[in-house]
């Protein structure tokens, strides 16, 4: 009959372990893998060259006619348009361009 009884200091000390485990869980499962991919397309954003046919977030396919301090100029079969850096997408462009991929 003891051993069916917990001491009232017992559920606290379960309740903070389980609290750990579920941080480090949704830590390894949620935060770690995204601040790798912000990692991934930050040093892809920075590789960027010009001449290097990249696609947009939005789907559209271009060559990098210049590179500005605020952004990218991109050459398109329409024009040249400006875009942030941040528009280019490492995964549609190294998807559409294989040799774009990183060593």
């Amino acid at each position: 009959m003891i051993t069916l009884l917990q001491a009232p200091g017992g559920s606290n000390t379960t309740m903070i372990l389980m609290m750990v485990v579920m941080f480090v869980g949704f830590y390894f499962l949620m935060i770690r893998p995204q601040v790798k991919k912000q990692n991934q397309e930050k040093k892809f954003q920075e590789s960027l060259k010009v001449g290097q046919r990249v696609v947009t977030t939005s789907g559209m396919h271009a060559r990098i006619a210049q590179i500005l301090e605020d952004g990218i100029v991109l050459e398109t079969l329409s024009g040249k348009l400006k875009f942030e850096k941040s528009a280019i997408s490492r995964d549609y462009t190294q998807t559409r361009f294989p040799e774009t991929k990183e060593s």
